[in-house]
């Protein structure tokens, strides 16, 4: 009898299995390049694993869990980062740089009861610290990155999609990591307060003349 797969080939950086009888397997395994080697850790079951550790980072066990943890921890903040510096220009109260230092602080237009900064720092630290110590109790690494319940008030982690969105969690994650990456350049390129709503505004008008290439 025939053995089932024989070869392994890539094309499109999807690793497809050929069982040797010359038909093709329909299931492929997404590589983050094609041909690329995947590290037998590395097996697929993990939202938004490629096979990319190029250094070895993962090979232990508990490191690989770990830096998944903090992988999908970065990618939340980076999500709401990028929304909020993007959010509170386009509501028209000024750059994010800016909004921080303002002598009223206010959201959405409301004013708060928080006469300046360091209030505030304080204040978003003492909430940040109450929410990481009840999440780092749960030993259960599954349900410190997935805790459901009160932190899924829509229920999607009961649908059958779940583990659809968890690939989309990550992707848009990452992505939205790479973009504070390029708001904080664009800080530095433009001292002055260039907000990246405006930033975008200008590409668009003259993309040729205005783009990453042309920063001071």
């Amino acid at each position: 009898m025939m053995s089932s797969v024989s070869t392994t080939s890539f094309l499109g950086g999807r690793t497809l299995l050929a069982p040797s009888n010359g038909t093709m397997n329909k299931s492929a395994r997404a590589t983050w390049m094609p041909g690329s080697k995947i590290p037998a850790y590395l097996d697929g079951s993990r939202p938004g694993d490629y096979g990319f550790d190029p250094l070895g980072l993962g090979e232990v066990p508990s490191n690989l869990e770990r830096f998944q943890e903090a992988e999908l921890l970065n990618a939340r903040w980076a999500m709401l980062g990028v929304a909020g510096c993007w959010g509170v220009e386009a509501g028209g109260f000024g750059t994010w740089q800016e909004a921080p230092l303002a002598a009223q602080q206010s959201w959405g237009g409301i004013d708060l009861p928080i006469s300046n900064m360091s209030t505030l720092v304080g204040f978003e630290i003492l909430l940040m610290a109450f929410a990481e110590q009840q999440r780092i109790s749960e030993k259960d690494i599954k349900k410190r990155m997935y805790p459901g319940g009160s932190f899924d008030p829509a229920g999607l982690s009961k649908g059958e999609g779940f583990e659809s969105l968890k690939r989309k969690e990550i992707a848009n994650g990452r992505l939205a990591m790479v973009a504070f990456l390029g708001i904080l350049a664009q800080n530095q390129a433009y001292p002055e307060g260039l907000g990246p709503v405006q930033a975008l505004l200008n590409h668009v008008a003259d993309p040729w003349h205005v783009n990453a290439a042309s920063n001071p």
